[in-house]
Parts: C-alpha cells; structure tokens; sequence
C-alpha cells in the first residue's frame, strides 16, 4: 500500500523541517511551500492527500487558502498546525474546511495521529488550554 501524500506549508522553514522528521517516517512529504497562494498552486497540481497549513503566511494566509481550496472542489484534508489558542480561530479554520487543528508547541504528540484520524474522516482538535513547559 502506498503512503499518504502530504503538503505542508509555512513561512519558518524551521517549522516545515520539524514537521517532515515528524511525518516523513509514515507519510510521503510531496512539498513544502511558504506561504498561502503558493499552497493553493502546489495543491492543484499535486494533489495530496492531507495539507498542513499555518494561519499566519505571507501572501495569502492559510484560512484563505484553505476556503480557495475548498471552493475549488479539493478533496485534500486541511490539518491546520498553528501557534493560535484562541477559539475564534479554531471556528474560522473548520468553517474554511479544516478537518483538524493541532497546535506548535503540541505538533510533536498530536500532528501525527490528527493527519492519521483526518486521513480516515475524523476532525480533531489540539487541547486549547495547554501550556508548553
């Protein structure tokens, strides 16, 4: 069986390197983009399954990105991994057509299993009142 193929996108390219070792052992990582309206271009031609997307980018942000997609008719899940704890932001990530939210200083634990739940259908959300140590 092949692996998922999965899109990420944020402006700290520390950030993407975290999140590829994290995912590179399951998933097949098919591009990293920096920002929105590069993720809206890499997603219609390469097609991934699943998107992990930031909300603050250059250029386009990833909650307009992610109602771009929608619009047009992609099927990619939209994971959203973001440093935003705030519960306006989780609304606004779902109504664009998130699937899940996992946040930064959580990305370690809960990035993995969010794309793996998403992958199969089930939304899932990073606990809004941690803090990391």
């Amino acid at each position: 069986m092949s692996k998922a193929r999965i899109l990420l996108a944020d402006d700290h390219p520390k950030v993407l390197d975290a999140a590829a070792r994290i995912l590179q052992p399951v998933f097949d990582i098919v591009g990293r983009e920096g920002n929105g309206r590069a993720l809206v271009e890499a997603a219609a031609k390469l097609r991934p399954d699943a998107i992990v997307t930031d909300i603050s980018m250059p250029v386009l942000n990833g909650i307009e990105a992610a109602k771009l997609l929608k619009d047009s008719g992609s099927t990619s899940r939209i994971v959203f991994l973001t440093v935003h704890r705030h519960p306006d932001f989780v609304k606004a990530c779902f109504a664009a057509g998130a699937i899940a939210y996992v946040l930064k200083d959580r990305m370690s634990t809960d990035l993995l299993p969010a794309i793996q739940e998403a992958l199969v259908g089930r939304s899932s959300i990073s606990p809004l009142d941690t803090l990391s140590k």
